[in-house]
């Protein structure tokens, strides 16, 4: 079951990365394998499959030394998952097989690696000890042919600069997918649309607000309104210290949208430096319907959803109008 989850994450990430037949091949070219490559690399096979435990133990040996690799090395399970893993890709790399499967399994293993949170750096110093050992085997093994234990060690280390190329990549989309995912959160959390009452949404905008920041309010405002069945919007700007033309544009188009949805905006808290800066700019005001500050605008959209305000004496909290 864990096995096929996995080779459909390698899979999916094989379509997001955009590796298909034609960026194989490619990579293969960037590197400089050829055909002649396949029989020096088979004149190894054995060397490498016989020995492939020792190679294993080299890698994981020195990844044990670094702090760097601590979560890769402290979790047994996925320790012993990837030097699964890794005997399996040493094993493979003198098949002479590199088409989509043999790329699948590398994504599973740079998977994993970007999962532990493994440094680029530290895998390239861990591979880098990898073919140390693997070309000092090859070259005892050969000494009285030493240019043949060259080519085959040569035409081995193509491929495992197709297999770096590959395994950084993926570190990097992965860091970045995390990042990305973060940043996302972080603006999120930034724009709550928050439910007041039934029929009544209040969005608080505080801080710097970029072009992307107003396009997220938008689409968070307005799928907001539609969850909801929103009818009423107050939009408080208090803590915006700043607004440049192309923001105040797009927060007039989500006034906009929001009315196409059927929601009424109020817009609270415009700040005396603020309203000078969209005069300034020659910002079109008049859909806007602003209140002084924030207690104002939740009275304005009671109001307009049929609510009234009573007194302690009259009774406490609000009530539907004519009741």
């Amino acid at each position: 079951m864990a096995d096929g989850i996995q080779q459909a994450a390698s899979k999916a990430l094989l379509r997001e990365m955009g590796l298909d037949e034609a960026n194989i091949e490619r990579r293969k070219k960037i590197v400089g394998f050829e055909a002649s490559d396949l029989p020096r690399i088979a004149a190894i096979r054995d060397l490498v499959t016989q020995h492939a435990d020792d190679y294993v133990t080299t890698f994981f040996n020195h990844l044990s030394g670094l702090d760097d690799a601590r979560p890769l090395i402290a979790s047994r399970a996925i320790a012993e998952r990837a030097r699964q893993l890794k005997r399996e890709h040493l094993v493979a790399m003198v098949q002479g097989e590199y088409g989509m499967k043999y790329v699948e399994q590398r994504i599973e293993l740079g998977i994993l690696y970007a999962k532990a949170g493994l440094d680029a750096r530290v895998f390239l110093g861990a591979f880098h000890q990898l073919l140390k050992h693997i070309g000092s085997a090859v070259m005892k093994q050969l000494d009285r042919k030493p240019v043949d234990g060259f080519e085959s060690f040569m035409s081995l280390k193509k491929i495992a600069f197709f297999d770096i190329g590959l395994i950084v990549d993926i570190l990097v989309f992965e860091r970045e997918r995390t990042i990305r995912q973060q940043q996302e959160s972080i603006r999120e959390l930034s724009t709550p649309v928050l439910q007041i009452r039934e029929r009544l949404l209040l969005l608080p905008i505080i801080g710097v607000i970029d072009t992307q920041r107003a396009r997220l309010i938008t689409e968070s405002l307005l799928r907001s309104i539609r969850a909801n069945r929103a009818k009423v919007v107050v939009m408080d700007i208090t803590g915006v210290a700043t607004i440049d033309s192309k923001v105040s544009n797009h927060l007039l188009q989500t006034v906009t949208a929001a009315r196409l949805m059927g929601a009424h905006v109020i817009v609270t808290g415009l700040s005396a430096e603020v309203a000078q800066s969209l005069v300034a700019l020659g910002i079109e005001l008049s859909k806007l319907n602003t209140v002084g500050d924030l207690q104002g605008g939740l009275e304005d959209a009671e109001r307009i959803l049929g609510y009234r305000v009573l007194t302690a004496e009259a009774g406490a909290g609000p009530a539907p109008e004519g009741t």
